[in-house]
């Protein structure tokens, strides 16, 4: 049969389950996007910038169980604008699927519009590139691609399809249906059992959970309550464990993490650190001191000992890997001394203690971030998403924000990309439509990508996009206040949020103060049930720093060698006392 190569992409797109492509149609697509015009299966998504898409696509694979993020963009520009959302997917090991057009190699012209070789660029960025050479392939291709960018850490891979194969009808044998190939992890029995004794002989164990571990909840949650240990998780992570389970101790366990997690790691001798890279945000700019008994558990074999030195290191999934240390504990007919209800009160005490901080008394010329995040908790649904960008705003919601739905908080981590935010919130949204979807942005992420509202208004998405307004790049500048007394290009321009919305059509509300807070979140919440996207300009009070800012500030501090330590804080001095 003949087929054309578009016809067959498409084809391929809707075997893996796609539901979703996001991007702009150029000469190098048109073909493509004519065909899933005719899917019945996958919607195309028109976005303002490839940038965006990329964000979009992210926010549909960290959101969904059951479809991949999926991009569909032309060659060379279209590419270099998606690059930052790749990129991001990359870092944060987050599945994506990027289906490029291609110059036509049949024409034997050089120089043609949007001629670059996209492999080359986009080595270190994708776990692998693939370029069709003849129709046959197209299908297998696809399902390989898709096979790479979730199996082992996920990530991104890229499929280039020239557009003469896209253009026009070759021979192919068949239409081949996918079939899903599951990893059924091995594991050394041995290092089981070496596991088990570690975590069953120690006095106090701990669990370190990232976004590696985020499909394993109910094991983690039997793990921890089996061996009666407190379980703190990195940002990304931060929904692998539930905030309302009384183990739950908050993000990281150093010096840059809430006293709940502090207290309940201080003793620690045996620590499980499963699904995380132990990086640099995940512990406190590598802040954190880890125990002799050291048990690393990740699917990437290559992330072992490179911060930490591990006592036992087991490559595989972290389902399984859960799956197995439970039952050789059941075998043991193993139970814990420990008292699980004097740690968990101990727990809960740091917990309440430390958001009362944030709740001392109501401000009558700002929001304060502790009442805020109070009565957002408090009225949207439990299964909420939470989407957050990059900035102040990311840890005042991971410290003040309790998550206890798996996937139920989204933020870039690694690669750590401001403007992430909008584009997520809308990519999570068309994954999960049945779920209120709460986006809290910085201003000066909001001015990177904000326009892309028009999308969600455009797609009818009931997403409410708080915007944190100080008027500030609010995280650099408090780095830059504490040591150097300035806002070096950390000032924004003054901007009318709601212009934002008067431009791209959504709803607008204000919130100045703490009074307000209650009602403009309940509009806020009536707009998002009537599928109308609506932007809060929130008039934030940033004055109260976070633990992870002071953590990080005091950490980084601690590593510089004498003399510059004594010339920084000398500086810090003069500044703030002669001005």
């Amino acid at each position: 049969m003949k087929k054309t190569g578009a016809f067959l992409a498409v084809y391929a797109l809707e075997q893996i389950g796609v539901k979703y492509t996001f991007g702009i149609p150029g000469v190098h697509n048109t073909e493509l996007y004519d065909e899933l015009n005719n899917s019945e299966k996958i919607k195309p998504i028109l976005v303002t910038h490839e940038g965006c898409g990329a964000f979009m696509a992210d926010g549909v694979s960290r959101t969904s169980t059951s479809t991949i993020g999926a991009m569909v963009i032309v060659p060379a520009a279209g590419l270099t604008h998606a690059m930052s959302g790749i990129a991001e997917a990359k870092l944060d090991g987050i599945p994506m699927i990027v289906i490029s057009g291609g110059t036509r190699r049949d024409t034997g012209r050089a120089f043609q519009l949007h001629q670059i070789d996209q492999g080359r660029m986009m080595d270190g960025m994708i776990k692998k590139y693939y370029c069709v050479s003849k129709y046959e392939e197209i299908i297998p291709m696809i399902y390989e691609a898709y096979e790479t960018a979730i199996s082992g850490e996920p990530g991104p891979v890229f499929v280039e399809i020239p557009a003469e194969f896209q253009l026009f009808a070759g021979e192919v044998n068949e239409l081949m249906p996918y079939k899903a190939q599951k990893k059924k992890f091995s594991f050394d029995e041995n290092k089981i059992k070496q596991i088990v004794d570690l975590l069953t002989q120690a006095k106090n164990p701990g669990i370190f959970a990232g976004w590696g571990a985020v499909h394993a909840t109910d094991e983690l949650i039997q793990l921890a309550e089996k061996i009666v240990a407190p379980v703190s998780t990195t940002v990304q992570g931060l929904s692998s464990f539930p905030a309302n389970n009384i183990l739950h101790t908050g993000v990281g366990f150093g010096p840059a993490s809430v006293p709940a997690s502090q207290n309940a790691f201080a003793n620690c001798d045996c620590l499980l650190g499963i699904g995380t890279r132990f990086g640099e945000l995940a512990t406190g700019s590598f802040g954190v001191k880890t125990p002799e008994n050291l048990i690393h558990i990740d699917i990437n074999p290559d992330v072992f000992d490179k911060n930490y030195k591990t006592k036992v290191s087991l490559e595989g999934d972290s389902k399984q890997a859960l799956q197995a240390i439970l039952k050789e504990l059941e075998n043991r007919k193993w139970n814990s001394s420990r008292n699980s209800n004097a740690i968990g009160s101990a727990i809960q005490k740091d917990k309440k203690d430390y958001f009362s901080t944030w709740t001392k008394e109501k401000k009558k010329d700002v929001v304060s971030p502790g009442y805020f995040f109070k009565s957002l908790r408090t009225q949207v649904d439990q299964d909420a998403l939470l989407v957050v960008d990059d900035g102040q705003h990311t840890f005042l919601a991971a410290e003040l924000f309790p998550v206890s739905q798996s996937r139920g908080f989204i933020s870039p981590t690694d690669f750590n990309c401001m403007g992430y935010c909008a584009p997520a919130a809308i990519g999570a949204k068309l994954a999960n439509p049945d779920k209120m979807v709460a986006a809290i942005i910085g201003d000066g992420a909001f001015l990177m990508t904000g326009m892309e509202v028009l999308t969600a208004v455009t797609q009818k998405l009931g997403i409410m996009f708080f915007i944190f307004h100080d008027g500030e790049l609010g995280q650099i500048s408090q780095f830059q206040e504490t040591p150097l007394n300035r806002k070096t290009c950390t000032v924004l321009g003054d901007y009318k949020v709601e212009g934002f919305a008067l431009a791209t059509g959504a709803e607008f509300l204000a919130m100045q103060h703490d009074d307000e807070i209650d009602s403009v979140i309940k509009k806020a919440i009536g707009f998002s049930k009537a599928n109308k996207p609506v932007i809060i300009d929130v008039n934030i009070d940033y004055s109260q720093k976070t633990f992870m800012t002071k953590g990080v500030l005091k950490v980084n501090l601690q590593r510089f060698p004498l003399k510059e330590k004594i010339r920084f804080i000398s500086r810090a001095i003069k500044r703030h006392v002669l001005g």
